[in-house]
């Protein structure tokens, strides 16, 4: 009897932004049963403190993920953070992203909390699953306000992982064979043709293409570059018997 297995090839990139240490990071962990959780974080701020709680956020992240579920692994990792009476002032915070797939999966299984994004990649068509957190995506939903003012208020997260509980922490299933998640130093400044371009590209190639997305990230309005990273997640399919 013959059978179709599937497996994951990993892509990793992540490009330190021009204001200083880099708050992003990104780690994947795989189990024993081939089980593959990813977690990408963006730490809010630059600081040598943000990068190593960045660091640890994506390690507890993506080792939870693996064994209990994308939210867990981002219920985890905010645990570390959500300290009210921190005697250091502010504590880190960070945005994020978690996906968690497997072998015989057709799906891939995500969760966010802030402005971290996933996306997926039929061969066709380039699909954001994610949905901003922010105040911004929450004026385009709920009011009729002008273009530039829900723009501005993008820079504002409405949840973080130093908040996140079950009801703000959001869950989806990708039903693509190709997954990508991003930071927003790629998604806010690549525009949609050209992120969609890169992917066509380099859509059998997961290391090549987050290579190609942290290497087109560009200067935001402010001036600087951000930190830019990206994980992609490919289902590879393979015939056993």
């Amino acid at each position: 009897m013959t059978t179709d297995r599937t497996s994951v090839t990993i892509g990793l990139s992540t490009r330190p932004g021009t204001a200083g240490p880099s708050g992003d990071a990104a780690v994947v962990h795989t189990l024993a049963d081939q089980t593959t959780a990813a977690a990408v974080v963006d730490g809010i701020g630059h600081s040598e403190r943000v990068s190593s709680v960045a660091t640890l956020l994506a390690e507890v992240a993506a080792r939870v993920a693996a064994r209990r579920g994308a939210l867990a692994g981002l219920l985890s990792a905010g645990e570390l953070v959500a300290d009210p009476e921190a005697e250091e002032e502010p504590e880190p915070d960070a945005v994020a992203v978690a996906a968690v797939t497997g072998p015989g999966d057709d799906t891939t299984r995500i969760a966010w909390v802030g402005d971290a994004r996933a996306w997926g990649w039929d061969g066709t068509r380039l699909h954001q699953y994610s949905t901003d957190q922010t105040m911004g995506q929450f004026l385009r939903a709920h009011g009729d306000v002008a273009a530039e003012i829900a723009e501005h208020h993008d820079a504002w997260v409405r949840a973080s992982l130093a908040t996140a509980v079950v009801a703000t922490v959001r869950e989806a299933e990708i039903p693509d064979r190709l997954v990508l998640l991003t930071t927003d130093g790629i998604h806010d400044t690549v525009d949609h043709a050209e992120f969609e371009a890169l992917v066509r590209a380099h859509a059998d190639h997961p290391q090549a293409l987050t290579d190609a997305l942290t290497a087109a990230a560009r200067e935001g309005r402010s001036g600087e570059r951000d930190d830019a990273t990206a994980v992609a997640l490919l289902h590879l399919s393979a015939s056993t018997g």
